[in-house]
């Protein structure tokens, strides 16, 4: 027992002393500036090094998605704040990078962006929307425009986000069973 007290009390003094080790002692205001410069340069670089197969997008940019687009659209309605949605996010982020190159893969802030939200009518977190093209009639005045094909409400692993889109888009077999996360 007295050799694991003392063991103990070993790795809390090393623990100590290598704290101060990452110490930076402030020489005041412009030292601050120059370790908040520091920080905000290290965390830009990192996130310009992570490109999302699944972006998040503004309203405005979703608004364009749905008037120009040649690939069939999965949008994710989520908020920061959710769990599910954290939940969901990597399960969503996998397909997305699955289906690249055939299927778009778009999140929408709707905390960020309530009036979209609104208009996509999204009333439970997360809402996971499978947006198809419809083509207008040969010589119609009409403009290809979206329509829903699914929406699914709650969390789903990356085999049934993608065996919806395969299902809802390319004529595959409708999934038997979801799988939540």
């Amino acid at each position: 027992m007295a050799g694991r007290i003392h063991l103990f009390v070993l790795a809390l003094a090393y623990a100590a002393s290598s704290v101060d080790a990452f110490v930076v002692p402030s020489t005041g205001p412009s030292q601050m500036a120059f370790s908040r410069d520091v920080q905000a340069r290290t965390a830009t670089s990192l996130m310009a090094t992570e490109e999302k197969a699944g972006p998040i997008v503004s309203g405005e940019e979703l608004e364009i998605m749905l008037t120009e687009w040649d690939e069939p659209l999965i949008i994710d309605a989520y908020a920061t704040w959710c769990g599910p949605c954290q939940q969901v996010a990597p399960e969503f982020e996998a397909a997305a990078k699955e289906l690249k190159g055939r299927v778009r893969f778009v999140k929408l802030d709707t905390d960020e962006e309530p009036d979209m939200a609104d208009r996509l009518k999204v009333m439970g977190l997360p809402t996971l929307m499978y947006l198809g093209k419809v083509e207008p009639e040969e010589g119609s005045d009409e403009t290809a425009r979206a329509v829903l094909k699914v929406r699914i409400e709650g969390t789903l692993r990356k085999e049934s986000i993608i065996a919806l889109a395969e299902h809802h888009f390319f004529g595959g077999p409708e999934p038997e069973t979801l799988l939540p996360v």
